[in-house]
């Protein structure tokens, strides 16, 4: 036999699935020790590991005295490692962190010798439509793919083209996928055999001319004995993978041409119901990335001091550790879930910290009875912020004119008001800090001894005078300054930061009132409405919302009817649908007799504030819904494939808020999930038929049908993930995670959870074979209190919904002042101005002393992006930061014109 066969030897290593990470590493220490051994002690051999420096970063822990043996192997070729970091699931975190992922990997795997030169891709769960952009953006000319791959493919390599035309040339790992080749070696018997009937299976992939690829490994593999032995005896050759693909150019000219993400059930099952398992994850992973990239990173690029890069690369690891297809996606173990969960959460502390460090920086010019507001988007904006502050006195800007405010709660003044020996309440006294507060100043009056407090104090206060004044004493009352809760009107430079502040009323410029005035708005800010629907009051009541934008009806059984203002009308939105789930953490599956729950058994409203800047209102439904579900025999009091006849009162709370200048409403949901074995989802009915959706992934805008290709044997639900928004017939979901989708009967039904209990089913209804190891995972049945914020919003094209994501997304921020009292208001100041039709940034940062920029152009047609921010110099770079050609810099603004769909990043200063 000829040396038609390459032979690649390889693990494929879940660093973290049925077992937490740190029990799988010490299998992989082992593993790797007899790699090297066996590498070393055969020159023959060769190695590919997996395709993620994760391995190796876990191992070189353990074993930092084999660095070195590593190094060689690699520098010789014979040992394939990177490009990526962390293998990762491509739809359960942000574009940016997939970018990241490429970055840390190629960038460690170089300090060892070099990456392999191949997006290896073999086991995520689909693909997103923009790898092919990516990989090439990062220098990559080849992608290596098993799942998603259509059955119009019928060749062992193909064309993969990103929306915006990008393609890569694509191994296909066909007819067993990573482990195609794994049976060819157990055993020397019968090895020719063998060899004959994987040349035939492959030739009808790869036709009758070149080399077949046999991927010799599997999941948590280690290498044979004698294995060059038995490559030789078949008349085979070993190599890497970077080899066997590197002997193939990067031409895709004459190859099938597949366009977009790859998510077809045609040839291996995906996964589907990985994106709606543990909700929390996805919730936890969304608020961290954001945090990181829209807040930490942006502030202090533009605004810190020393940049805090240690800081900021830490929480990259822990959100690229996170990504790993077996850990964001929820179908590990609970102890994995919970290594994860933790691992999201520092990150975001990580975030948090750079934030409020920079933000402290500027908060010092701000007067302590002044906030300041920082924007995080890269467009001027106004919007609504909720303040903290003390008085009852009108907010003004750094101009002084007045900024339209509306309370919406008071804090309580009593603090304590008791009957109480003097000496124990001295003991409450920290310095000047008594209940969370500071001493301002007290008195004695008729037996009472009276403390005023503050946030602030310039008082010194002296606990001896205190001590003398005690005689007769019985009674101690706190009364704190008063504060409130205040939505307030802000304009907002791009990238930059403003402040308020209240100011007594004879101090404040108060322009004329139009004739009539307006009700329920405060005298000082009815300047600021006008006759634009985008500055008219919020108004409401229990019945209705509208701000001249959008009008929202609360009806009888707690839906609402969402009217636009081109007349788009969402009937009946937010209907909650309660079904069973015998499934797994991998595929949702239906008891086959349901029992479905979406008629509450009561409905109450409560008005909470209505106007003039936000509207709102709390719907509480009740539901009876089963308890649990179908168990793997039958549980004793559900018949086998029905739901439970116990139920459990599940009370869902909606808060329905609608401010003003908004096109969208806001909705938060909250209940206390105390069943099992079910889903529940929010049902959304379309204003006009849809045959398709758009909805927003990594770095696109992704185009589906109503129906998903299957072939494998796994049922093709055609449930897909979006990550800030989706769209449909006329109406938009604006999200803060990634979340499941599905039309179905006219409607777009959104995931809000799911709950299992097992890993895998070794029989699951829409999956014909296990997934992975039947254990028990009681805590994904999400127990306890859950929340999900998002809003609606009718749109005439998905088009309109980008921005408008934007801002539902990335709040303003609002830091308390921490300058002294006798400041002014410093005067608002922009950062980076980033604007453009279809434009979005998705991160800045510093590197070295250039500050990088990244945009994408979420269009279908050519745009321009529009940089200003008084720039001196500015030039293109790679997706790993590599300088290109220097861009014109005209005035301080650079002009780029951006291609559809393109990614670009710009660096500048």
């Amino acid at each position: 036999m000829s040396t038609e066969i390459v032979v690649v030897p390889h693990t494929h290593w879940d660093r973290e699935w049925y077992e937490p990470f740190q029990r799988f590493r010490l299998r992989l220490v082992a593993l790797l020790d007899e790699v090297l051994d066996t590498m070393e002690r055969e020159p023959g051999y060769h190695f590919t590991l997996d395709g993620q420096l994760a391995c190796v970063d876990d191992y070189l822990e353990v074993r930092p005295e084999n660095r070195d043996r590593i190094a060689a192997l690699v520098e010789s070729g014979r040992l394939a490692i990177g490009p990526w970091q962390i293998l990762l699931d491509e739809f359960l975190c942000s574009g940016e962190n997939i970018v990241r992922n490429l970055e840390l990997g190629m960038d460690r795997a170089d300090k060892l010798g070099g990456a392999m030169p191949v997006g290896y891709l073999p086991d995520m769960f689909g693909h997103t439509a923009q790898m092919p952009q990516i990989l090439r953006k990062a220098g990559l000319l080849h992608a290596c793919v098993y799942r998603g791959v259509p059955s119009s493919v019928t060749t062992d390599a193909f064309a993969w083209v990103a929306p915006d035309g990008t393609a890569v040339r694509t191994q296909y790992l066909p007819a067993g996928g990573y482990g195609n080749g794994a049976h060819l070696f157990y055993d020397p018997e019968g090895l020719a055999g063998r060899a004959a009937e994987f040349v035939k299976t492959m030739r009808e992939w790869h036709g009758p001319e070149g080399a077949l690829l046999a991927m010799y490994g599997t999941d948590h593999s280690a290498p044979v004995r004698g294995l060059p032995q038995m490559v030789a005896a078949i008349g085979a050759r070993m190599d890497t993978l970077s080899g066997y693909i590197g002997a193939h150019s990067g031409e895709v000219d004459g190859l099938p041409r597949v366009q977009g993400e790859l998510r077809s059930h045609a040839r291996a099952n995906i996964l589907p119901g990985v994106i709606s398992i543990r909700p929390h994850v996805k919730q936890a992973m969304g608020r961290a990335e954001r945090m990181v990239e829209r807040y930490a990173e942006p502030l202090a690029a533009l605004w810190g001091g020393e940049w805090p890069g240690r800081f900021l690369d830490m929480a990259w690891w822990r959100l690229v550790d996170a990504s790993g297809h077996d850990s964001v996606t929820g179908c590990g173990v609970d102890e994995t879930a919970q290594q994860v969960a933790a691992r999201i959460a520092e990150a975001e502390h990580l975030g948090q910290a750079v934030r409020d460090m920079v933000t402290a920086r500027l908060a010092a010019a701000v007067p302590s009875d002044g906030v300041l507001v920082v924007n995080p988007t890269p467009d001027g904006r106004s919007g609504i912020v909720i303040v903290d502050v003390a008085g009852t006195d009108p907010l003004v800007d750094p101009s002084g004119a007045p900024v339209p405010a509306q309370p919406l709660e008071y804090a309580p003044t009593l603090l304590l008001d008791a009957e109480m020996d003097p000496a124990t309440a001295l003991t409450f006294i920290h310095g000047t800090e008594l209940y969370g507060q500071h001493i301002t100043g007290w008195a004695v009056e008729g037996g009472t001894l009276t403390f005023t407090v503050a946030r602030e104090t310039s008082v010194v206060f002296d606990v001896a005078d205190l001590r003398a004044a005690l005689d007769g004493v019985t009674r101690v009352r706190i009364l704190a300054e008063p504060r409130r809760t205040v939505a307030a009107m802000v304009e907002a430079p791009p990238l930059g930061h403003t402040s308020l502040r209240t100011r007594p009323h004879e101090q404040v410029f108060n322009p004329p009132v139009p004739s009539g005035g307006l009700p329920n708005i405060q005298h000082h800010a009815s300047c600021w409405m006008g006759s634009d629907s985008a500055t008219l009051p919020v108004r409401g009541d229990e019945e209705v919302l509208d701000n001249g934008l959008l009008r929202v009806t609360i009806d009888r059984d707690g839906t609402l009817t969402l009217i636009g203002q081109d007349g788009t009308t969402v009937t009946g939105a937010g209907r909650i649908v309660d079904g069973g789930d015998v499934g797994d953490t991998y595929n949702y599956a239906p008891p086959p007799a349901d029992l479905i729950v979406s008629e509450p058994s009561s409905v109450e409203v409560e008005m909470l504030w209505s106007g003039p800047l936000v509207a709102a209102v709390d719907v509480r439904r009740t539901y009876a819904w089963p308890a649990a579900g179908d168990a793997l025999d039958g549980a004793p009091e559900a018949p086998a494939g029905s739901r439970t006849s116990r139920t459990e009162e599940i009370l869902v709370t909606t808060r329905v808020e609608l401010r003003a200048g908004e096109p969208f409403v806001r909705m938060h949901l909250a209940f206390d999930n105390r069943c099992d074995d079910h889903r529940v989802r929010l049902h959304i009915p379309l204003p006009t038929a849809a045959m398709e959706s758009h909805a927003e992934g990594q770095f696109a805008v992704v185009t589906r049908g109503l129906t998903a290709e299957g072939g494998c044997g796994e049922t093709p639900l055609p449930t897909f993930p979006a990550s800030s928004w989706v769209a449909a017939g006329g109406v938009a979901a604006l999200l803060e995670h990634v979340t499941e989708y599905e039309l179905v009967d006219g409607e777009l039904a959104l995931t809000l959870l799911r709950s299992v209990g097992y890993l895998s089913r070794n029989r699951n209804a829409l999956r014909p074979e296990p997934a992975g190891p039947q254990l028990p995972t009681p805590a994904a049945q999400s127990r306890g209190v859950r929340s999900v914020s998002l809003a609606l919003m009718p749109c005439a094209s998905w088009q309109e919904v980008p921005a408008a994501a934007e801002a539902f997304r990335h709040d303003l921020l609002v830091v308390p002042g921490l300058g002294d009292r006798s400041l002014d208001l410093p005067a608002p100041a922009a950062g980076l101005s980033v604007t453009g039709e279809g434009v979005v940034m998705t991160s800045l940062r510093m590197r070295e002393e250039w500050r990088e920029l990244r945009v994408v152009a979420l269009t279908p047609s050519d745009t321009e992006v529009v940089i200003s921010g008084d720039l001196l110099q500015a030039r293109h770079a790679d997706l790993r930061g590599r300088p290109g050609e220097s861009l014109r810099v005209t005035e301080g603004v650079v002009r780029l014109p951006l291609g559809a769909w393109e990614i670009a990043t710009i660096q500048c200063r």
